[in-house]
């Protein structure tokens, strides 16, 4: 890793990373502020008057009863997903792909780095920025609901349901990266480092509108990213880390390796 390549690439993204996270402790804290046990009756009331299937799509068709549950269905339902997955597009194409294209790279690779040291400080920002996203959302997110409902947020469950979403984004990130790695135009970094995450965000929706396309539940990522079986903490949870970590090794380390062994138009 090269320190200096860091602290760069932290200085490029950091404003992209404190919008994302703006963005995110708002709905964050809205979400919180909406939670009241006794107008749970109307809340459902007012979703049924809603299409079933847009609000079976977007993870909305179960409401928890406690605050717990509450957040885990009206912000890890949709909301968690979407934002990050976009922050790890930008990104991800920014860190590789781009500084190609540009032709920035050859900048970089005219230091006495090696090509790894290179491609690996990028993976590491991207993961060191996913994870202070996250974990300042999931901090942001006990630090308003202690503030508003003392005592009513189940921590222990709330910190599992975090820690699969950063392993989650571990995988989207590294799919984005990977893409970043392999292509020298943004246009084709951006078109399968995008269209992979965007095609599983889809096919979630779409296995969630009823039982007739559940399977294509089958075909994504997000299918394991369910928040209120995760919130358990059973077998399910074990068996998405485990994916989620598994499919951001490959990722990353198959980036890593294609960058260092590819012709470069540079």
């Amino acid at each position: 890793m090269n320190f200096t390549l860091f602290k760069a690439t932290t200085k490029s993204n950091w404003i992209t990373l404190a919008i994302f996270f703006v963005i995110m402790i708002m709905y964050m804290g809205i979400i919180i502020s909406m939670f009241d046990p006794e107008s749970i009756d109307s809340l459902i009331a007012m979703l049924e008057t809603m299409p079933k299937e847009l609000v079976a799509a977007m993870g909305f068709e179960e409401i928890g009863t406690t605050l717990t549950t509450f957040i885990a269905s009206y912000y890890y339902g949709f909301l968690i997903i979407m934002f990050p997955m976009i922050y790890c597009i930008i990104v991800g194409n920014r860190l590789v792909a781009k500084h190609v294209d540009s032709g920035s790279m050859a900048y970089l690779l005219s230091t006495p780095n090696s090509r790894v040291t290179i491609v690996t400080t990028q993976a590491l920002y991207l993961i060191t920025s996913v994870t202070v996203l996250l974990g300042l959302i999931a901090l942001s997110g006990i630090a308003f609901s202690e503030s508003m409902f003392p005592g009513e947020l189940d921590i222990s469950s709330f910190l599992i349901l975090n820690l699969t979403t950063l392993f989650a984004f571990y995988a989207i990130s590294g799919i984005c990266f990977f893409f970043s790695c392999i292509f020298n135009d943004t246009k084709n970094s951006l078109a399968f480092g995008a269209g992979v995450p965007i095609a599983f965000f889809v096919l979630n929706m779409l296995a969630n509108v009823g039982e007739k396309y559940a399977w294509l539940g089958n075909l994504s990522l997000f299918t394991l990213l369910d928040p209120l079986k995760l919130l358990d903490g059973n077998s399910f949870t074990i068996t998405a880390n485990v994916i989620f970590l598994i499919v951001a090794a490959v990722m990353y380390g198959g980036g890593i390796l294609f960058f260092s062994r590819k012709n470069l138009p540079i």
